[in-house]
């Protein structure tokens, strides 16, 4: 079967949208999956619906890469988005056409490559996801390496480039898992101007030309199929080979920090995409984390108890998803302020259909990693608020999520070792608990600890909240009620109790 390009895909029949030549408007550093899942999706789509017009060059990030097999394909790629929406089930192909050309800076030539692109008139936007570990400083990045260590290097030798040209600014948009992703690459830029000495006319064309946006991502990209057989077949029916296949959930929101305009500057809202230009996206990461995330640590310590394994049989449990779904309306989504009640509305009942991904066997275990970090920083806020809002009530929900942590980490436990805290299911399956090792060691030295006992020194660990949970009033003696029922009716059971 013939690898794919323009001329195996024309001959395939296909009869979507292509574009096989356009401006060159976008560098992008990084060209794995999640990227040409998500952003090169959507400016894909703003070809097609919008007219933009444009292509995205990708830079390899690192010496290792896909840019050899990308150029193979003339840039092309099929994206599967599988998932549900709106309770409906969705496997949707398009081959993606947005991107042009993909360099490898550490290939002869390659970075002669990037500063060209750097100069061009065409260049736009600059668009980065080099994981959470790539945003840093480096001090041995340097001016004259071909090319610099760091990516925050790279990106001041590609601007000082495009400002020696005399150009325009660019649109910056920082796609890595951090907090003021934006913010905190421009910080390392102006460190590396200082470093290396750059001129004071550049230090404040960075600054004042070109605009630094953090961003949020959201969308849960798999990346590949791992069934040989699905796979094979899947080509057959394209009637090509394709090595760069990508698959990501159908659901997917990007919400960009910008000054007003930006959105009119950039193409997606003219195409219809998921992508929001807002002042400020400190609310729409607490939507993320609250509401997305805080579901999944919410109820997952206490449904694997029950005897479920993957997330999507959770969902069709009428306890387990009843228990979440009053969490999210009745308990966390009434905390969350400065957003709209119907747009929060909207994103926990699209978290019902994420979750019920028919594509994708998302495991109760590989979510219940450290889930002591993750209940103080999902689900805590929204138990505090909650309580402070409502005059001292206690939200049912939470509080038996607590509990249920709790349980997760002291039953049945059988031991500690290198890997994690030994326990077992009521009449199931031993499991391994993974998390810091000072909060394993707590839950080992309180196997033989009463119900009571165990929520007092839980509640009362300062190292695990950065408080005293007793001091709320009422809330140990509920959750340890609520972990004595997990225990002795079993955790469906005690989710049922409070719906």
């Amino acid at each position: 079967m013939d690898q794919l390009n323009y001329d195996v895909l024309e001959k395939s029949g296909y009869r979507g949208y292509v574009l096989k030549t356009a401006p060159e408007k976008v560098m992008q550093f990084g060209e794995g999956n999640f990227l040409r899942a998500f952003v090169d999706y959507f400016f894909d789509v703003s070809n097609e619906k919008a007219g933009w017009n444009g292509k995205v060059v990708l830079v390899q990030p690192i010496a290792p890469g896909l840019a050899d097999m990308i150029n193979q394909q003339e840039g092309l790629y099929t994206l599967c988005l599988r998932g549900m929406e709106k309770g409906q089930k969705v496997d949707a192909r398009r081959v993606v056409s947005a991107c042009s050309r993909a360099i490898n800076p550490y290939a002869d030539g390659g970075w002669a490559k990037v500063l060209e692109m750097a100069g061009s008139e065409d260049l736009e936007i600059i668009v980065s996801n080099t994981t959470e570990a790539g945003i840093v400083h480096e001090s041995e990045s340097r001016f004259d390496q071909q090319p610099p260590v760091s990516f925050p290097a790279k990106l001041t030798r590609v601007l000082y480039e495009r400002w020696k040209a005399g150009r325009k600014g660019v649109v910056v948009l920082s796609c890595e898992l951090i907090d003021n992703n934006g913010k905190e690459l421009l910080k390392c830029v102006n460190q590396y101007i200082d470093d290396w000495k750059l001129e004071p006319a550049f230090r404040d064309w960075v600054n004042s030309e070109n605009i630094f946006c953090s961003t949020l991502v959201d969308r849960i990209v798999p990346g590949r199929i791992r069934d040989p057989k699905e796979l094979e077949a899947l080509n057959r029916e394209n009637g090509y080979e394709d090595q760069l296949l990508d698959v990501g959930e159908v659901f997917g929101v990007w919400v960009i920090e910008g000054p007003a305009g930006l959105e009119d500057r950039l193409p997606f809202k003219k195409a219809g995409c998921p992508v929001h230009v807002v002042p400020d996206v400190t609310p729409y990461k607490k939507r993320k984390v609250r509401i997305l995330n805080g579901a999944h640590t919410g109820f997952v310590p206490g449904a694997y108890l029950a005897g479920f394994d993957i997330v999507r049989d959770c969902m069709h449990n009428d306890t387990v998803c009843g228990f979440m779904n009053k969490m999210l309306n009745e308990e966390i989504i009434p905390t969350l302020h400065g957003l709209d009640r119907s747009d929060l509305n909207a994103f926990a009942a699209a978290v019902q259909d994420r979750f019920n991904n028919p594509f994708v066997n998302h495991e109760l275990m590989s979510i219940s990693l450290n889930s002591t970090s993750k209940w103080k920083a999902r689900n805590m806020p929204s138990l505090l608020s909650y309580i402070e809002e409502n005059g001292g009530k206690l939200p049912p929900c939470l509080t038996m999520s607590l509990a249920a942590y709790i349980a997760f980490y002291s039953c049945n436990v059988k031991g500690l070792n290198e890997k994690g805290l030994i326990c077992q299911r009521p009449k199931g399956n031993e499991y391994t608990v993974s998390d810091d090792r000072w909060a394993l060691s707590f839950f080992w030295e309180h196997r033989a600890d009463t119900p009571k006992a165990l929520v007092h020194a839980v509640l009362s660990n300062k190292k695990m909240w950065d408080q005293d949970l007793t001091k709320i009033p009422g809330f140990e003696s509920a959750v340890a009620d609520d972990l004595k029922k997990i225990r002795s009716e079993g955790a469906e059971a005690a989710f049922r109790s409070v719906l």
